[in-house]
């Protein structure tokens, strides 16, 4: 396995996703990713998931997801003994993750300036849905949320059923990957001069920056987006279309590819039919120029056509399920899914994704399965110099 942030301590104080993604991404590459729950509850996320029994457990399936290789420490921030135990622990680390409403740390004495009392070179990340300042700073902010204020359900599904939600939380997973991003890099400069850093990141911010063909066509094409399902809007025939056996996504971009395509379906009396024949034109007449190719590609399934098309140099690729996208022989190729062990009297092991890439050819991933909460408090608290009487004092006290 790929360990490029081993030697790395992250104090991850997140709940439910953004910042737990965040969180397994830097344990992916090796770092000792520490997750400081409340006591009783922990995160959220351990009650989320399509499995009850496993939510009964506080062990959901959300939970699990972005969680594995971590150590858990069930501590107390509102106790002063807590607190102490907190700040040894950031006297030792490298980054401090929280997603909480800002100024909520600052109220626990726990904020950016008193953790760099404690340790200057500390990486600091807040993770919020509209960041640390400004007129929302203090609203409550959920995945949905932002896809809403973001603009991206305006034009998620067509128009008739948009504005739509994304089918996954997709802000919560930009704001995460965002952050581990801005992480990484702080972490690079802190090797070169010793300097920290406070990360700001906006969940909203994050969103807005992925979607920049949409908004550059607002701001400097002065077009509103509209919403268009399949279809891509750059050009066409670009999109989705029906076979005589499943769909098929097909991006015919360039005037090659469209002219290959209708050859591939012998239908090629399209390319010089005056509706079709140029780029502009093809958008403009797009119902049309659908329905003659649907009309073509009825005549055979989308397995059949995507290694025929894509022979042809006409990107094409079926559309999947997610059991059968997780199938593929390609996923399966990169060993993208990770088994991991899990003691449960009905499962041995749980399979969870890695990284998106690879490194030096190797994968990234981790050995550690999700933590139940508070698993690891004694080993954590010992490495800090806690002996048993200590420990159980904090427990006595209910810091832990």
């Amino acid at each position: 396995m790929s360990a490029l942030l081993e030697g790395i301590r992250v104090l991850d104080l997140t709940n439910v996703l953004a910042g737990p993604f965040t969180g397994y991404q830097m344990a992916l590459l090796g770092a000792d990713v520490i997750k400081v729950e409340t006591p009783g509850s922990g995160d959220l996320a351990r009650q989320l998931g399509a499995d009850a029994a496993l939510n009964r457990q506080k062990m959901g399936a959300s939970f699990l997801a972005q969680n594995g290789g971590k150590r858990s420490l069930s501590l107390n921030l509102k106790a002063d003994q807590g607190k102490e135990v907190f700040r040894r622990l950031v006297a030792g680390a490298d980054v401090v993750l929280e997603n909480f409403r800002p100024g909520v740390m600052e109220r626990l004495g726990l904020g950016y300036e008193a953790l760099k009392a404690i340790n200057p070179a500390i990486v600091y990340c807040a993770i919020s849905g509209f960041g640390q300042t400004g007129p929302l700073a203090s609203a409550p902010a959920y995945d949905q949320i932002i896809q809403g204020r973001s603009g991206v359900m305006s034009i998620t599904g067509d128009a008739q059923s948009a504005p739509l939600r994304v089918g996954y939380p997709v802000s919560d997973t930009i704001g995460g990957m965002t952050a581990a991003f801005a992480v990484s890099s702080a972490l690079v400069r802190r090797g070169r001069s010793g300097q920290g850093a406070f990360i700001d990141v906006a969940m909203l911010d994050s969103t807005l920056v992925t979607m920049g063909w949409i908004v550059s066509n607002q701001l400097i094409a002065e077009r509103a987006p509209e919403p268009m399902g399949n279809d891509n809007f750059t050009a066409s025939p670009s999109g989705t279309f029906r076979t005589g056996d499943g769909l098929l996504n097909i991006a015919a971009n360039k005037q090659e590819q469209f002219e290959a395509l209708c050859r591939c379906i012998a239908r090629p009396e399209l390319v010089s039919d005056p509706r079709f024949a140029e780029r502009e034109a093809r958008k403009q007449h797009r119902a049309a120029l659908t329905a003659a190719l649907e009309d073509a590609l009825a005549a055979n399934s989308a397995a059949f056509w995507e290694p025929k098309l894509n022979a042809a140099g006409v990107p094409a690729g079926q559309v999947l399920t997610v059991a059968e996208a997780l199938a593929q022989e390609q996923v399966l190729h990169r060993q993208l899914l990770m088994a991991l062990p899990f003691p449960d009297p009905e499962r041995s092991e749980i399979r969870v994704t890695r990284s998106g890439f690879t490194v030096d050819g190797r994968t990234t991933g981790v050995d550690r399965p999700p933590p139940r909460l508070g698993e690891h408090a004694q080993d954590i608290l010992k490495e800090l110099g806690y002996d048993d009487g200590q420990i159980a004092q904090l427990w006595e006290t209910g810091a832990l």
